[in-house]
């Protein structure tokens, strides 16, 4: 497996995103377009990105300041352990209110309010577990 966050994760990681109808196909039918970053809660950017347009990944690779909207960060072992088991929806929500997730930009209650947005958000950690 390359580095978490590296451009070859980050290409696997789009690849298995585009592969999953309940995440690509979820978000293509809402219209959803989004770039996405990833990192840890220690440092200042993150350290990948991730374009979804239609609910596609369409581009990936190391941060370079693109304007985002969604900032996700976790700390490495966090991510790990999520990669090695996908969370849940409640294993999410308690990430969330225990801060072990952050969410540097984007608003994480009201896309957990909408359920054609959090059931894909739950199934984007199960692509990262398949690579």
């Amino acid at each position: 497996m390359a580095d978490l966050f590296s451009p070859a994760w980050m290409v696997r990681f789009a690849e298995e995103w585009n592969k999953d109808p309940e995440l690509s196909g979820a978000l293509a039918q809402i219209g959803f377009n989004s770039v996405i970053g990833y990192g840890y809660p220690e440092e200042e950017k993150p350290r990948a990105f991730l374009v979804v347009q239609n609910g596609k990944a369409t581009a990936s690779g190391v941060y370079t300041d693109q304007p985002l909207n969604w900032d996700i960060r976790a700390q490495h072992p966090q991510w790990l352990k999520w990669i090695e088991k996908s969370p849940g929806m409640t294993g999410l929500g308690l990430a969330f209110t225990t801060g072990k997730i952050k969410f540097k930009v984007g608003d994480y209650a009201s896309m957990l309010k909408d359920p054609r947005m959090a059931g894909p958000f739950v199934k984007s950690f199960s692509a990262m577990a398949k690579i």
